[in-house]
């Protein structure tokens, strides 16, 4: 590895991550992803105008959870969710 002991090409160091990358035409499936409570579709249990996981993420006060389930279902965008809509 003589170009600085990388094993994969990591891209630009300067290229835009994360919710910057979606904004700035990065992978489908980032530009896709929810990045509100409103826009998210599925868990209409867990996330139905006033249960308790949805009036916590809107008022910005959500409490700790853990989300168990199968790849693709959602688990992570929903933690990104509400932790983009937590207050301090």
């Amino acid at each position: 590895m003589a170009d600085g002991g990388q094993l994969f090409d990591t891209g630009d160091a300067s290229a835009p991550r994360g919710a910057d990358a979606a904004a700035a035409g990065g992978p489908l499936a980032s530009r896709m992803r929810p990045r509100s409570v409103g826009e998210f579709i599925g868990q209409g249990e867990l996330l139905e105008p006033g249960s308790a996981l949805r009036v916590a993420i809107e008022s910005g006060q959500p409490h700790s959870a853990v989300f168990y389930g199968p790849p693709g279902t959602g688990k992570t965008t929903l933690a990104r969710v509400i932790a983009a809509g937590a207050h301090g």
